[in-house]
């Protein structure tokens, strides 16, 4: 206590001499540049334009950057080091189709030919169910007949040489095919207004199972679409790891 108040004392003596030398200064300052001729001060007041052009160019990433940066670092990492990134996949024994894989897009085409058809797929990214969503999203699916399994969404088109093609909106789930609906498609006419038939599900149960018949023959079956399934996913996180190191990249720049 006794040196606490020493120190107050101290303070506030010292706090007057502190002052009178400040004033003492400032008036020596303002009669020093008020010697100095406008032009003068006003010269050396600016500075070079050079200086300015290398702050502006040489500052680096701001603090929000670089934080940005580190969090996209972590995020790569992330990925690299999940279990769904460059994992070997087998491919299916006697895998009728040809894969192209275009770099940056979301979807696959799969190819083959057919007793004289031409089968194209067109495989987009899975919808994938985590076991994470809550109870009210849950009930939602269940609702609207969307079910809580992951799935990949299939187009599949059968088309005959030079003529019309049928064209199937495929859900596939593990271990089963689900057709949404089905449509014939003439190139000849392109009449947005043509009656496509009914839904698939209005159907008679035995034609249903008929052209899940068809579409089995032709290679669309769950053997294929649970490798597929496998493939999209991996394919995610290739394409997910390619965006962040693009986005980093141009951050950095």
């Amino acid at each position: 206590m006794a040196l606490t108040a020493i120190l107050r004392r101290s303070a506030s003596r010292a706090a007057p001499l502190a002052a009178r030398l400040i004033g003492a200064q400032r008036r020596n300052h303002y009669a020093t540049f008020s010697a100095v001729p406008r032009a003068a001060a006003s010269s050396q007041l600016r500075p070079p334009a050079a200086y300015l052009s290398s702050r502006h160019f040489c500052a680096g990433p701001s603090s929000s950057d670089k934080k940005l940066l580190e969090i996209l670092q972590s995020e790569v990492d992330c990925v690299v080091q999940s279990d769904d990134y460059g994992k070997d996949l087998d491919t299916p024994s006697h895998f009728p189709f040809t894969l192209h894989d275009n770099v940056g897009e979301t979807t696959v085409t799969l190819t083959r030919e057919y007793e004289g058809e031409t089968i194209r797929i067109e495989v987009s990214m899975p919808n994938l169910v985590t076991g994470e969503e809550d109870e009210d999203d849950d009930a939602e699916n269940d609702e609207e007949g969307a079910g809580n399994e992951s799935s990949v969404p299939l187009l599949v088109t059968v088309t005959k040489k030079n003529g019309p093609s049928l064209e199937f909106d495929v859900t596939a789930v593990p271990d089963e095919i689900r057709i949404n609906s089905l449509s014939l498609k003439n190139p000849e006419t392109d009449d947005q207004l043509a009656y496509e038939g009914p839904d698939f599900l209005d159907l008679d149960e035995n034609l249903q199972k008929a052209f899940h018949k068809y579409l089995e023959i032709r290679g669309v079956k769950p053997s294929n679409t649970n490798f597929l399934h496998e493939y999209m996913i991996e394919k995610d996180s290739r394409e997910y790891l390619r965006w962040l190191k693009n986005v980093k990249k141009f951050v950095e720049a």
